[in-house]
């Protein structure tokens, strides 16, 4: 606390409770002048005698009202002509036995952890995702499933079809799966929490495979940003239509992006190789060809690399869904103190 004391007027009072995790009203009582022992308050006049406190709180303790809220045992026993006390004292009487709390019975929602996936090679993460293609008359759509290497950017499966179900997923799973050769225990699956993802069936399914699965957080799309951005580069193609004809249009659409995306799209996160580069390991290859060219251009004019010599980039070795954050960052970051 001491630390606390000495380094808040600099850096700021809430940064640094928020980092040392002390809240700030402690702070400031730790700072207060001390003026001696704090004096009994005086009991009040119009108090109800302990006897009567003990008949209101074993009114309030009866099963009938265990749940209820101060005001609806108040009115109840209005309506059977009794009169106990205020609605406030009853609140203060629980206060005194510690339980001013929520009394209703409620539903108690489960703490979800944040997912920290690590990738370091092909076939070890995937993700996977269903997104919907408006069809040719509103409020009609096709789905489609995209299952997406992280590693590599690398569209291992696709499916088109006029509806969203766990069945399909299956399918395009088992297939994909088989087409990969996926040994069991060497693959994490990473998906929302869409029906179809935490469907029985596709979690049977991943068990049998030996799939690992996971899934993000209601409600946090960072949860899952490989797939929503392969989803965005689709649909931000200057050939992408506002409505599909058909599910035969479609799926032509999908023939030729999804090939072009694998094997010619040249993927800024990959520096600026295909995600078939990647995900069949000739990333070393095209490194050596990019670097030798650049070797020839700067022995041949040196002037114009103002830098010197360029040096050929490589992909990360590693591709994290949530990388875990050091804990001297996070109390750096509270503090807003540069590392």
């Amino acid at each position: 606390m001491k630390a606390v004391i000495d380094v808040a007027p600099s850096l700021g009072v809430a940064a640094t409770c928020a980092a040392f995790g002390v809240p700030r009203a402690t702070y400031y009582r730790q700072r207060a002048p001390v003026y001696g022992p704090m004096q009994r308050r005086p009991s009040p006049p119009r108090r109800l005698p302990e006897g009567e406190r003990q008949i209101v709180l074993d009114v309030l303790h009866e099963p009938r009202f265990a749940d209820l809220a101060p005001a609806q045992v108040f009115t109840t026993l209005l309506e059977e002509n009794r009169y106990l006390c205020s609605v406030r004292t009853m609140h203060r009487i629980l206060a005194e036995n510690a339980e001013l709390r929520e009394r209703r019975n409620q539903r108690r929602h489960p703490i979800y952890t944040k997912p920290e996936l690590c990738a370091t090679r092909p076939n070890e993460l995937w993700s996977w995702d269903i997104t919907k293609l408006k069809g040719p008359a509103k409020w009609t759509y096709f789905y489609l499933y995209v299952v997406l290497d992280v590693f590599s950017r690398y569209v291992v499966g696709w499916m088109l079809a006029r509806r969203e179900q766990a069945s399909l997923a299956n399918k395009l799973i088992r297939e994909t799966c088989d087409r990969q050769r996926i040994e069991p225990g060497k693959l994490t699956l990473h998906a929302d929490r869409g029906s179809s993802m935490t469907s029985k069936s596709v979690a049977f399914l991943l068990a049998d495979l030996g799939v690992t699965k996971t899934h993000s957080r209601p409600h946090v799309s960072n949860d899952n940003p490989f797939s929503e951005a392969q989803f965005k580069t689709m649909k931000y193609r200057p050939e992408f239509p506002d409505r599909f004809g058909s599910i035969q249009d479609g799926r032509g659409f999908c023939g030729d992006f999804f090939p072009w995306y694998n094997d010619q799209h040249h993927h800024s996160a990959l520096a600026m190789l295909t995600p078939a580069d990647v995900h069949y390991g000739r990333v070393d290859q095209c490194v050596r060809d990019r670097q030798e060219v650049l070797d020839v251009a700067f022995s041949r004019h040196p002037e114009r690399f103002t830098h010197g010599r360029s040096i050929v980039r490589k992909p990360a070795a590693e591709v994290w869904i949530n990388k875990p954050i050091p804990v001297t960052e996070e109390v750096n970051r509270n503090l807003r103190i540069a590392p």
